[in-house]
C-alpha cells in the first residue's frame, strides 16, 4: 500500500509539473503564435489589386514561418520582439525599405508571365497590447495587360502559409490554401475555378485536422478529459458522439453567420468546459447519465470556436457545403487521432489495472484542470 501511495504521489507531482510547463508554453503561444497570411485579389479597371494581411514583424525579422509554430523557437525571436515593440509610425519607416523585398518574394503571374507589383500603402492593425500579435495589411497593385485572362500567385517558402481569396466578382471566386513555396492553380480574373466539389472537400480536411493537431491544445485537452473517464469503447463513444453532434451544429450555424458570439465570450467558456470535465473525472469513476448532455452543451461552444477558424480561412460561396464538410471531417480525424494516441499510450495497456484511476486518471485530470483554470483567468482577466 505504501508503494502504491508513493507512486500515486509521484504521478500527481509529474502532472503538476507538466501543467506548469504547459501554462508557460500556452501563454507564450498567444503572444508569439504564427498565423497564416491572407491575400485578397481583385481585378478592377485594368489593375490587379492585392491586399496581404501578414504578421509583418515576423517576416521582416527573417523568421522561417514554414518551420516554426511559435516565434520564440526561431533564432530571430529577439529581432521579432524588438520590431513588435516599435510604435506603428516607426514600423512604417522600416516598411518603406522592406516593401520592395516583400514584393520580390511574391510570384505573381498573369497568363503565365511574371508581373511586378507596386506598393500602394499599409494599414497597421495595432491591438494596443505589445503582448498580442500585431497584423498589418499591405496593399499592392499590378497593371493588367489588355485581354488578360488568368492569374496565379505564390510566394517565398519562408513566409509560411498563404490563404488566397478572390473578391469583387459575382462569379465563382477562387480560393486556395498554399504552403510556403507553393504556387496556386491559375484562376480566371473575372472569377471562376476549375475545382470540383470533391477537390474543395479534400482541400479543407487538412485545415480541420491542423486545427486539432498540432494547434488545438484546448480541444486536445478536452478530448483527453473525455478519454480519461472512459478508456473503454462504449462510454467513450457516447461522449464523443454527443460532442461531435453538437460542434457540427454550431460550426455550420457559425460558418453561415446565423449565430455569432464574440471570441471574448467563447474562448473563456471553452476553457471552463475543460475545467469542468477534468474536475468531474476526479469525483466519479463512471459515466453519469447527465455527462453526455453536458458534453453536448460544451460541444456547442467548441463548434463556435471552430467557426471562428473557418472565418479566418474563408469558405468559397459556390462550394460552401463541400468546404464545410471537409473541415468538419478534418476536425473529426484530429479528435480520433488524439483518442487513438491516448489509447495506445496508456489505455491499451493499463485501463483494466486496479491502479489506473489513482495513477493516471486523477493526476492527469488534475493537471488538465489546472491548465484550464489558468486559461479562464488569462482569457478574462489578463
Amino acid at each position: 500500500m505504501r508503494r502504491n501511495g508513493v507512486i500515486g504521489a509521484g504521478g500527481l507531482i509529474a502532472g503538476l509539473l507538466a501543467s506548469v510547463f504547459l501554462w508557460l508554453s500556452g501563454s507564450q503561444s498567444r503572444a508569439h503564435e504564427v498565423f497564416p497570411s491572407i491575400v485578397e485579389i481583385e481585378a478592377r479597371d485594368g489593375v490587379l489589386h492585392l491586399a496581404f494581411e501578414v504578421t509583418l514583424e515576423a517576416v521582416m525579422a527573417g523568421i522561417d514561418l514554414s518551420e516554426v509554430e511559435d516565434t520564440n523557437a526561431a533564432p530571430q525571436a529577439a529581432d521579432y520582439d524588438a520590431l513588435r515593440m516599435l510604435p506603428p509610425a516607426a514600423l512604417v519607416e522600416r516598411l518603406m525599405v522592406f516593401a520592395p523585398i516583400f514584393a520580390a518574394n511574391v510570384d505573381l503571374r498573369v497568363d503565365g508571365t511574371a508581373v511586378a507589383m507596386a506598393f500602394d500603402g499599409q494599414e497597421i492593425r495595432d491591438p494596443g497590447d505589445p503582448e498580442l500579435v500585431r497584423q498589418t495589411l499591405l496593399r499592392f497593385s499590378a497593371p493588367l495587360p489588355a485581354g488578360a485572362g488568368q492569374a496565379a500567385i505564390g510566394w517565398s517558402r519562408s513566409y509560411g502559409t498563404l490563404i488566397v481569396r478572390q473578391v469583387g466578382t459575382v462569379q465563382t471566386p477562387f480560393t486556395a490554401t498554399l504552403a510556403g513555396g507553393e504556387t496556386s492553380a491559375s484562376f480566371a480574373l473575372t472569377g471562376g475555378t476549375t475545382q470540383t466539389g470533391w477537390q474543395v472537400f479534400a482541400g479543407y480536411i487538412p485545415i480541420g485536422f491542423d486545427h486539432i493537431l498540432p494547434k488545438g491544445l484546448d480541444h486536445i485537452l478536452f478530448v483527453l478529459g473525455l478519454f480519461l473517464l472512459a478508456a473503454h469503447l462504449r462510454p467513450l463513444l457516447w461522449q464523443v458522439t454527443a460532442f461531435t453532434a453538437a460542434h457540427t451544429v454550431t460550426l455550420a450555424l457559425g460558418a453561415l453567420g446565423w449565430v455569432t458570439v464574440p471570441g471574448s465570450i467563447v474562448e473563456p467558456l471553452i476553457a471552463a468546459s475543460i475545467v469542468y470535465v477534468a474536475i468531474e473525472n476526479l469525483f466519479t469513476d463512471h459515466l453519469n447519465p447527465w455527462r453526455p448532455m453536458i458534453v453536448f452543451s460544451f460541444g456547442l461552444l467548441h463548434g463556435l470556436g471552430f467557426a471562428s477558424v473557418l472565418e479566418e480561412f474563408g469558405l468559397p460561396e459556390a462550394q460552401f457545403v463541400p468546404a464545410l464538410l471537409g473541415f468538419n471531417v478534418g476536425v473529426e480525424f484530429g479528435q480520433l487521432t488524439v483518442i487513438a494516441l491516448a489509447f495506445l499510450a496508456v489505455g491499451a495497456w493499463f485501463r483494466d489495472k486496479p491502479w489506473y484511476r489513482a495513477r493516471i486518471t486523477n493526476p492527469v485530470s488534475l493537471a488538465i484542470a489546472a491548465i484550464g483554470v489558468f486559461w479562464v483567468l488569462e482569457r478574462t482577466v489578463f
